[in-house]
C-alpha cells in the first residue's frame, strides 16, 4: 500500500494537491469492492479506517 501526493492544479501561482491511497488489487477483491464504490474514512489517533458507505460492500453493483 502506498500514499501518493498529486498536484491537481495551479491557480495564480498557488499549487493545489490531493492525496491518494493505492490499495493492492488482491485486497480490493477480497473486500468485494468494485471500481466506483463510495468509501468513507475516519481518523482514529494515528490510524485511518476506510470502509464502504453501504453496510455490505458485496452488494455494490
Amino acid at each position: 500500500m502506498r500514499l501518493q501526493k498529486q498536484r491537481t492544479r495551479e491557480v495564480k501561482g498557488k499549487e493545489y494537491f490531493r492525496w491518494t491511497v493505492v490499495i493492492p488489487p488482491n485486497e480490493v477483491e477480497s473486500l468485494g469492492w468494485k471500481e466506483g464504490t463510495e468509501l468513507t474514512s475516519k481518523a482514529h489517533g494515528k490510524r485511518l479506517v476506510i470502509e464502504p458507505d453501504s453496510p455490505n460492500p458485496k452488494d455494490q453493483s
